[in-house]
């Protein structure tokens, strides 16, 4: 199955009945949006350049994949400076901060399903929608015109931050909430995305070969910040972050309207094998069941999930990985500050976090063709292991060996971030299991993805209030208390550490080091055993997707009969 829409028709690219010399008898309606032979008065008439009828031929993954930019050149800023500017520049005290993280976790676990179930109810019933049919090609137009609304929400969310408004407690409460609320729409339609458009391996897997390529592209926004980045003249970081908001902004807009058209030109050819050879976007085959047939209670599609063991061993695994990603993200210039500081300059720091963004990304365009050869899970047990023996292998050399230190803090988080990126494909298989298990009449996929994230995303908030927690534990560092530690991002030059009493300097490095190896270490053997306990993979999953394929074949014969 190709993703690129097929070339015979000009400009709508959509195949015609299949009979030669019969020209185009069912494309009018695509040809007179897109254009097509004989059609340039029309496409003069539209206004429609060189460069927009180009952009109308792009293929559908490229434009899918695209969307992942505008989120990431937002969020990997965020994610790096949103901490330090509310406790460096703003100055919020220790308790505002607690009870905004507190807040924060609650909200953060609460809309992913909230936001989910407000999604894909109806999808869940087999009563029609709004009285009309309900075929996947609506169901995708949907969440598209979705994006097209909180995508640039989401931009304006995240400008929030960078300038004071509010006092620093409330500004950081009511901006964690905004974001992630508006992130988390994003995120449920784009990732549900992937298993509405296609649903093979191949397919999805390609799909998410172009989300790592563009989110890549995007995490170079790190690069760029280093170069605004000053905690006593904000003004100008100020005015990168409205330049990357407005990027974002316009370009969800430009995307989703792009991709709106596709996905509506796709469902009108007559042959339509544009999206999906499986039950795809082709014409508009009905999806919903008989009108007298009733839908499902939340506390029903509840207790489906408990039965669903390969889901509830999946949130398992997942909940660990989220844990994980974040410690790395939140704890990575601290382990450069007290562990390698004396070894290299801040420019190779400030190198080390920026490809600590890049780098899984780009990793990932390894790992995906690998993932289609040997499957998901193979993959993702390999970089388990992976994790577990580097982790090791860095305990056993000790603290003392920085070049090892080094690559190890690189590579510990390139990994583990390269792995939470595969993991949308493996619940895009549980979307589709889920499906032929509880016999649904369409895929609830944000749905399933929102439950997936009410387990998981609390590691979010854990990572930093248990780090936090374990160095002061053992070795009696506050980070709240002692002067704020200029990030490896910063530019100003690298302070001079405050001077210990000689019995405390050994603790806190020793303390940093046993951190960031007995994490990991922790974190790989219990994902190792929860993964083991997954069974949708190999035959059972082949078997799934047969049994996917079917129903969606037998729909559409209904609907024919009918």
């Amino acid at each position: 199955m190709s993703l690129m829409i097929p070339q015979l028709c000009f400009a709508c690219k959509l195949s015609p009945s299949g009979n030669e010399g019969q020209g185009w008898p069912d494309c009018s309606w695509t040809c007179a949006l897109l254009g097509a032979p004989g059609a340039d008065a029309e496409l003069a008439a539209m206004g429609l350049g060189t460069l927009q009828a180009w952009t109308l031929g792009l293929p559908t993954a490229v434009v899918y994949g695209s969307l992942a930019l505008f989120i990431s050149i937002l969020h990997n800023v965020f994610l790096l400076y949103y901490v330090d500017t509310f406790v460096s520049v703003y100055k919020i005290n220790k308790a505002a901060f607690w009870v905004g993280e507190t807040v924060f976790l609650l909200w953060n676990s609460l809309n992913d399903p909230l936001f989910g179930w407000l999604s894909d109810r109806q999808f869940l019933s087999s009563q029609p929608w709004s009285g009309a049919r309900l075929s996947l090609r609506a169901v995708v137009l949907a969440r598209v015109r979705a994006l097209g609304w909180h995508g640039p929400l989401l931009a304006l969310s995240f400008l929030a931050f960078w300038v004071p408004w509010a006092p620093a407690g409330l500004q950081f409460l009511l901006c964690l909430c905004l974001y992630d609320g508006f992130l988390t729409l994003v995120d449920l339609h784009h990732h549900a995305l992937l298993a509405d458009l296609a649903l093979s391996a191949h397919d999805r897997t390609h799909l998410n070969f172009y989300c790592s390529l563009f989110s890549a592209a995007g995490s170079l926004s790190v690069f760029a910040s280093y170069a605004f980045w000053n905690k006593e003249d904000f003004s100008s970081f100020r005015a990168f972050c409205v330049a990357l908001a407005t990027g974002s902004g316009l370009g969800f807009v430009g995307a989703t309207r792009l991709l709106r058209r596709q996905v509506e030109a796709a469902g009108r050819g007559p042959e339509c094998p544009a999206l999906a050879e499986d039950g795809g976007l082709c014409g508009e085959e009905l999806l919903t069941g008989c009108q007298d047939a009733g839908g499902i209670t939340l506390g029903q599609y509840l207790q489906q999930l408990a039965r669903h063991r390969n889901f509830l061993w999946f949130v398992g695994m997942d909940l660990v990985q989220v844990f994980h990603c974040h410690f790395n993200s939140n704890f990575f210039p601290l382990f450069l500050e007290h562990l390698l500081s004396d070894h290299i300059s801040l420019s190779t720091g400030s190198f080390l976090l920026g490809v600590s963004y890049v780098a899984p990304h780009l990793n990932n365009l390894y790992f995906l063709p690998l993932c289609r050869r040997w499957g998901v899970y193979a993959v993702v047990r390999g970089l388990f292991l992976l994790k577990l023996g580097l982790s090791l292998l860095m305990l056993l050399a000790g603290p003392d060996r920085p070049s090892l230190l080094c690559l190890f803090i690189a590579s510990n988080r390139v990994f583990t971030e390269g792995t939470c990126k595969l993991l949308t494909l493996v619940v895009s298989d549980l979307v589709d299991e889920d499906l032929v298990l509880n016999h649904r009449k369409q895929a609830a996929s944000a749905l399933l993805f929102g439950m997936v994230a009410l387990v998981t995303k609390p590691g979010q908030t854990f990572a930093p209030l248990l780090g936090t927690w374990l160095l002061c534990f053992y070795t009696g560092h506050d980070l709240f208390q002692q002067p704020p530690l200029t990030p490896v991002g910063s530019a100003q030059p690298w302070p001079e550490p405050p001077a210990p009493a000689p019995a405390q300097a050994p603790t806190l490095r020793q303390g940093c080091f046993y951190l960031l190896v007995l994490v990991p270490i922790t974190c790989a053997l219990l994902q190792l055993f929860t993964w083991s306990q997954f069974t949708l993979h190999g035959r059972r999953l082949h078997m799934v997707k047969a049994q996917r394929q079917n129903l969606s074949r037998a729909q559409t014969l209904d609907v024919k009969m009918v």
